[in-house]
């Protein structure tokens, strides 16, 4: 096979979509020596992300997420000789004869139109085409999968879940030490909520400040802070305008774009973690958190229940009190704690990006050639889809 993995999103957005994409791309090289693969970076950046006999770096010079993308890729693409082409972000190119196997994250931009920026829904506008023109489409929960049937009338034989997994890199480190070294890094408090994504309305980062601020009126919660790391995203300047109207400018803490070795740090030495998103199309934070032995609050919609089962603190992203309730629970009751800690461990161990990649492997195998059975163990490919 000659496979082709469009990976030029994370030159311009490192997070989300572009870790996905870096970490698969990763288990991939480690399975795979004998296929070859096409990796096409934005010509601006100077790196390759894998250095490896069968993958070759290709630049390309379309721009991602513009008008121009869909007329100058297919033109970009002949030359190669692709089977298959791989778009891990969302939206294949179009007007192209190669075969495509698209990953759909998310139907967020379908449920909360009112969120998306101009350009935004210029391109998410492409997905119906998307979904028809693909060969074959992976999503990251049965929540996305069930969202792309009942919303766009997707076959469901065309769809296949394939579960995301946490850097391999976050795990348990020691709490008092870790704790010690990142408020001294970052000048935050010593007790600390935190909270890890692209700071925008879809995170629910304003339901999150106010919950916030009752947590410290009703609870008297006085000696914790409220973290909160991620890229500044849209409408971040009415978000800053709440933090000074609810006067939290001494308790919350915008630590902006971080790296995974920090992010780890953060993880670990805070009191817990929460995720209270509207909706979330997988949701790696909190199973991120989970590895590191942090517990977790996350909202009880879309594919979040499905990701911690039973493992974290559900709380309804539009009910104040009860996010502020959780939290408090979480700051004060030990035996709750440790019981999450546990459960959160066993969890995030259900996940990994080695079953991921060969059950990506299957889908390129069977796009190329649909009579194909699958190549990897049966049972590999039934946990991607089942899980405890």
């Amino acid at each position: 096979m000659r496979i082709g993995i469009d990976t030029r999103l994370s030159y311009h957005q490192p997070a989300g979509i572009s870790r996905y994409t870096w970490h698969l791309l990763r288990a991939i090289a480690e399975l795979n020596k004998d296929d070859e693969f096409v990796v096409f970076q934005h010509r601006k950046q100077p790196e390759s992300l894998i250095q490896q006999a069968n993958f070759q770096r290709r630049s390309l010079y379309a721009p991602v997420h513009r008008s121009l993308e869909q007329f100058m890729l297919p033109f970009e693409l002949m030359p190669y000789g692709l089977d298959l082409l791989h778009s891990t972000d969302f939206i294949p190119p179009l007007y192209s004869a190669i075969p495509s196997v698209i990953t759909v994250h998310d139907l967020a931009f379908l449920h909360w139109p009112n969120f998306l920026t101009k350009d935004s829904a210029a391109y998410y506008g492409q997905i119906d085409r998307a979904v028809r023109h693909a060969r074959h489409i992976i999503v990251p929960s049965q929540s996305t999968k069930q969202d792309l049937i009942g919303i766009l009338g997707t076959p469901d034989t065309k769809v296949s879940i394939i579960y995301e997994a946490p850097n391999p890199i976050f795990r348990p480190l020691p709490i008092e030490a870790t704790r010690k070294a990142v408020t001294k890094q970052f000048g935050i408090p010593d007790s600390y909520i935190f909270f890890i994504s692209t700071i925008e309305p879809r995170k629910n980062v304003n339901g999150l400040l106010t919950a916030f601020r009752h947590l410290l009126d009703k609870y008297n919660v006085t000696d914790t802070g409220l973290v909160l790391a991620g890229s500044p995203g849209w409408l971040y300047d009415e978000t800053m305008d709440l933090v000074k109207k609810l006067h939290l400018e001494e308790k919350t803490f915008f630590l902006g774009r971080i790296t995974d070795e920090d992010l780890h740090k953060l993880y670990v030495g805070a009191r817990f973690h929460i995720h209270p998103a509207h909706y979330e199309g997988f949701g790696l934070p909190p199973l991120e958190a989970m590895a590191c032995g942090t517990p977790t609050i996350v909202s009880n919609v879309s594919s979040l229940p499905e990701v911690v089962s039973d493992a974290a603190l559900l709380v309804d992203p539009k009910d104040t009190e009860e996010i502020a309730v959780a939290m408090h629970r979480l700051l004060t009751d030990q035996d709750l704690y440790t019981e999450l800690r546990d459960k959160g461990l066993k969890r995030a161990g259900c996940f990994n990006w080695e079953l991921a990649a060969r059950s990506t492997l299957d889908v390129y195998h069977r796009a190329i050639n649909p009579n194909a059975m699958p190549i990897s163990n049966p049972s590999t490919a039934q946990k991607q889809t089942t899980l405890p």
